[in-house]
């Protein structure tokens, strides 16, 4: 049997320590796919992740852990009801739908620029995860947002407690005091979240947002029950803003540290209608260059740069044979640094994504929303949120990292891309200083 091959000393206990680096040396050393323990395959580089991602019958994807449906008497949802309500949501979060919403998008993201205090060393995760989970709630359910934003708040700090490193792992069906935290908070947001469907319903009045588009029965799936929308809501709540924030941190530090970038971004945004809830579709399309940036920025430190599928049968992956059950590691990360696919993958260049004829050759594959039937389907969303607060940040503030030799922060791969820690100094542009010379 053709097995992918081996890396030297690379095992869990190199990858706990550092993930990155052991991650790049096997994209280096072992090529597209390569073994880490037995029955644990790394997909490295941009073709063999691709191909894992669109096989979804042979590397299914494994259902998520952090908000399992809570328990009834009619079970979980079947795979057709989860077929028919992401086929719901997807109606609401789909690229013409975000158009049709960006002027109440910048309206919550411009928030962010307006509370950061300027002149001082700032925290800045917890304050742009707090504008965007306003901005993500409301996108999801409108005017009932106030109501919910408060138990979408706990579930993800329930989904924090969860996914922090432990030294034991325990099975699934032990309930720990982070799994019972967990479910304390999914059954409040549930409980929080019920009389608002049954209302809607009852009124006739749907609404036109994420939650509206569930709510209408589809001619061919007819309604979704109330417990369907109950149990997918609470993890495509905490999406909206939980990936976005770890985005967001990167995406700042980038401005503070490439302050050419964010002049030519200041420009742009110079352009912008000065009452951001007047922003439109055109106004977004001529953000070329802060866009550009945004995707470089996802290109290299995508959120969730670590994906996890599992073979169903025993199948094959760039000429290897990978048994059944097996689990293959996806890695977008060492994927977007292949140089088959980017020229000079290592380089932050924003250009790269610009379509004039200065710009190098197309990028290749890009999978920070992933791609495949369960790529992320808040990809569209992401993108106006991400390119609308960095445009307004980058207009009204210089951006600069707290002096010294270390960081301001901490890399952290566990379950996500993040920079927790991240502080960093908004100084107030001058008239005239968004503009280039």
């Amino acid at each position: 049997m053709n097995e992918p091959p081996w890396l030297p000393e690379g095992n869990f206990a190199a990858w706990s320590r550092d993930r990155l680096a052991l991650a790049r040396r096997g994209a280096d050393e072992c090529g597209d796919v390569w073994q880490l323990e037995p029955g644990v395959y790394v997909a490295a580089t941009a073709g063999p992740c691709e191909e894992v991602l669109h096989r979804a019958h042979d590397f299914p994807k494994p259902p998520s852990p952090l908000f399992p449906p809570l328990k009834r008497a009619g079970g979980a949802p079947t795979p057709e009801e989860r077929a028919h309500a992401r086929a719901a949501r997807m109606r609401g979060l789909r690229p013409q739908a975000v158009s049709a919403r960006i002027g109440e998008i910048a309206s919550g993201t411009v928030r962010f620029a307006d509370q950061w205090p300027p002149s001082r060393d700032v925290e800045i995760l917890p304050l742009v995860r707090s504008v965007l989970a306003e901005v993500g709630v409301r996108y999801l359910f409108s005017e009932d947002a106030p109501i919910l934003l408060p138990f979408a708040r706990q579930l993800f700090v329930a989904r924090e407690v969860l996914v922090r490193p432990t030294r034991w792992v325990w099975p699934g069906w032990v309930p720990t005091p982070a799994r019972r935290f967990r479910t304390r908070q999914q059954v409040a947001f549930t409980n929080a979240l019920r009389p608002i469907v049954r209302r809607r319903r009852s009124s006739g009045r749907l609404g036109d947002d994420v939650l509206g588009q569930m709510l209408r029965p589809s001619s061919r799936y007819g309604a979704l029950s109330e417990w369907v929308i109950l149990d997918t809501l609470p993890g495509t709540t905490v999406a909206t803003f939980e990936t976005p924030s770890r985005a967001a941190g990167w995406i700042l530090l980038c401005l503070a540290r490439h302050p050419r970038a964010a002049d030519r971004i200041a420009a742009e945004a110079a352009l912008l209608p000065a009452d951001a809830a007047a922003t439109t579709s055109t106004h977004l399309e001529s953000l070329q260059y802060t866009r550009a940036l945004v995707r470089e920025v996802l290109r290299l430190h995508p959120p969730s740069w670590l994906l996890t599928r599992r073979a169903s049968r025993q199948t094959q992956l760039a000429d290897y044979t990978i048994d059944a059950g097996s689990t293959v590691l996806v890695c977008p990360y060492t994927a977007h640094r292949d140089a088959r696919e980017y020229p000079q993958p290592d380089q932050f260049r924003p250009e790269r994504w610009l379509d004039d004829p200065c710009s190098p050759a197309k990028p290749g594959v890009f999978l920070t929303f992933g791609t495949g039937p369960h790529s992320c389907e808040g990809a569209a969303l992401a993108m106006a949120m991400l390119t609308v607060l960095t445009a307004h940040t980058a207009h009204r503030y210089h951006l600069s990292e707290p002096p010294g030799p270390e960081p301001g922060y901490r890399v952290t791969t566990f379950e996500g891309l993040a920079t927790p820690g991240l502080h960093l100094r908004a100084t107030v542009r001058g008239r005239g200083q968004s503009c280039l010379r």
